[in-house]
């Protein structure tokens, strides 16, 4: 699997449907979020393709939000976190192939709706015209990631989880990955952050802790505040990282992102990390959130990508639904 800073040929999105996490027709959190993720779409479709699939029934509404530039695809939908549903691109010995992993709701969830969505990865690669390979191994997009040199990046509560993955092991785990990545070497993180852990999180996709810069350098979401519950999680993981080597031999330079000052919306435990961006040709979208910290985020970016653009995009109401940017995008490397 090529790393995401590579080239794209185009980056795929879905567009929220009314679904339990969004709410009905008409309502004003679907138009919360269809809004947010049309904002994401616009921020990227400025530098590569972006595709954007539409359940039938809200096309009238995608194509009123969406960016024209954005190319829209109409496909039956239950969810829109295309990073988990879709496929992952890897490149085979004959060209590129599309990795089709199980879904089935985040660990069939009870809010949670997957027959759609279960046959999303099949579809788009349909699309994308890629060949198909198919997992045994449920997990999401959102609950890797690879450094395009061998390394992955994985959790011990979302590949291990019994609602995902009943009586396989690490070693087994380790194996199905590494045969449909071309990983060879895999960094277990113990956990994801708290409130990912809440009712509509993923139980731990490392996506909002850590993400890989470039070789030998991955980003890890810091909490600096004692008094939080993340202060003990990201110290933790951390000294993990600090501490592993990957794939050809290297011990990590672990570069921190401190967490925003927001921890509470409402009264409730957020998640929100800067470690949720996403890397496409040109350019980092990165996840804003009106805080103190977002400038300082955005600098420690631009140092880790020092030949892209660094575009910061309000991601409150991504992240209200249960994600983040990276979330609700998924690479097709070229």
């Amino acid at each position: 699997m090529p790393a995401e800073h590579e080239t794209h040929a185009g980056t795929w999105m879905a567009f929220p449907r009314p679904n339990p996490t969004f709410g009905e027709e008409g309502g004003p959190d679907l138009e919360r979020a269809r809004r947010a993720w049309s904002a994401v779409a616009a921020a990227v479709v400025r530098f590569e393709p972006v595709t954007v699939l539409v359940d039938p029934g809200s096309v009238r509404a995608a194509r009123d939000l969406l960016d024209p530039r954005v190319r829209v695809l109409e496909l039956p939908l239950d969810d829109a976190w295309l990073r988990d549903s879709g496929p992952t691109w890897v490149r085979g010995p004959r060209g590129p192939l599309a990795v089709d992993w199980r879904f089935n709701g985040w660990g069939a969830q009870p809010w949670a709706r997957w027959e759609r969505d279960a046959l999303v990865a099949g579809a788009v690669a349909g699309l994308a015209g890629t060949p198909v390979v198919a997992s045994s191994l449920t997990q999401e997009g959102g609950a890797f990631h690879v450094d395009g040199e061998g390394t992955v990046l994985l959790t011990d509560t979302v590949q291990l989880d019994p609602d995902r993955n009943p009586g396989w092991t690490r070693e087994q785990v380790e194996a199905e990955v590494h045969a449909r990545l071309g990983t060879t070497t895999a960094i277990w993180l113990p956990r994801g952050l708290t409130a990912d852990y809440g009712e509509f999180g993923t139980r731990g996709h490392v996506d909002i802790v850590a993400a890989f810069a470039g070789p030998g350098r991955v980003l890890v979401h810091t909490q600096p505040d004692p008094g939080h519950p993340d202060h003990a999680v990201t110290r933790e993981v951390t000294e993990l990282l600090r501490q592993a080597v990957d794939a050809r031999g290297r011990r990590l330079e672990v570069v921190e992102l401190l967490a925003p000052e927001t921890t509470e919306v409402d009264g409730e435990l957020v998640d929100f990390s800067y470690v949720n961006h996403y890397v496409a040709n040109g350019v980092v979208v990165l996840c804003g959130f009106d805080d103190p910290r977002d400038a300082d985020a955005a600098r420690v970016l631009r140092g880790a990508y020092p030949d892209r653009e660094v575009v910061q995009v309000d991601a409150r109401d991504v992240f209200a639904f249960g994600g983040g940017i990276h979330c609700v995008t998924q690479q097709q490397p070229a």
